[in-house]
């Protein structure tokens, strides 16, 4: 039997454990970060504002998020409907009534 290869064995399988500890680690972070991301956005802020920046730089931060608020509307669909309060604090618009009248143009965006 050649010499140390015991040792070569305990180094390998303490290897294999701290590479499986880190593997756990990072799918719990990313099983967290896309839970958080399912939430209202008040909630996802709150979450967000505690995990530490380098945090983005090693989470697929991007791909995540696009699966969590891809929604389930595709190209075509009619829109749900929804109401919002009038920027004057008068009432209300619905879609549904607005899309009686005429047609309806939906701009998604931030002006921030």
């Amino acid at each position: 039997m050649p010499q140390g290869s015991g040792s070569g064995k305990k180094v390998l399988k303490i290897a294999g454990s701290v590479l499986g500890a880190v593997a756990l680690v990072y799918g719990l972070a990313v099983a967290g970060i896309y839970t958080a991301m399912c939430q209202p956005p008040e909630t996802f802020g709150a979450i967000m504002s505690k995990v530490p920046g380098f945090a983005m730089m090693i989470l697929p931060f991007r791909p995540l998020w696009m699966s969590a608020r891809s929604g389930h509307l595709l190209v075509g669909d009619a829109a749900p409907d929804f109401s919002l309060p009038k920027l004057d604090g008068s009432g209300s618009v619905q879609l549904s009534s607005e899309l009686k009248d005429h047609p309806v143009l939906l701009i998604f965006g931030s002006y921030t």
